[in-house]
């Protein structure tokens, strides 16, 4: 069975997929809204405001040396990050990329380090976040550690 196409079905197909794409266009900023900080979301706020700091740190050595292993990091997390935050973090491996000083993009193994705490303890907390990453750049030889700060509700 062959289909036959019209220019008045092709019209009409593009003009429901022009109709479609119109819709969405208009939906998404309305639900993406929604999302926002608690004005327009329909979930209760839970838990306090904190901060929410997330480092990436890579095990790959500029000098072409061993990369940082497990044992390494974990070593580098309980002796420099676990006295500043005793009360918790969570570390996840990864894969990622990024453009060096050189512009080359590198591909390595990575670390994320999460750690969230209190607002009220921003400033202090800070200044052991910046010590964290200076002393791995300078134990492991890395041009860079990256850093993301975003404010959350957290409830344990």
């Amino acid at each position: 069975m062959r289909l036959l196409t019209t220019p008045t079905s092709l019209t009409r197909g593009r003009a429901v997929l022009m109709t479609a794409g119109l819709l969405l266009a208009v939906a998404a900023p309305t639900a993406y809204a929604t999302l926002d900080d608690g004005e327009t979301a329909t979930v209760p706020r839970r838990g306090e405001p904190y901060i929410e700091t997330q480092l990436f740190f890579g095990t790959e050595r500029p000098d072409g040396g061993p990369a940082v292993t497990d044992e390494q990091f974990m070593t580098f997390v309980d002796e420099e990050v676990t006295p500043g935050f005793p009360d918790g973090l969570t570390v996840q491996t990864g894969r990622g990329q990024w453009r060096d000083a050189s512009g080359t993009i590198e591909k390595e193994r990575s670390y994320e380090l999460i750690l969230l705490y209190p607002v009220a303890e921003a400033a202090a907390n800070d200044r052991e976040i910046e010590e964290i990453r200076r002393a791995y750049e300078k134990e492991f030889a890395q041009e860079s550690v990256g850093r993301v700060d975003d404010r959350a509700r957290v409830d344990f």
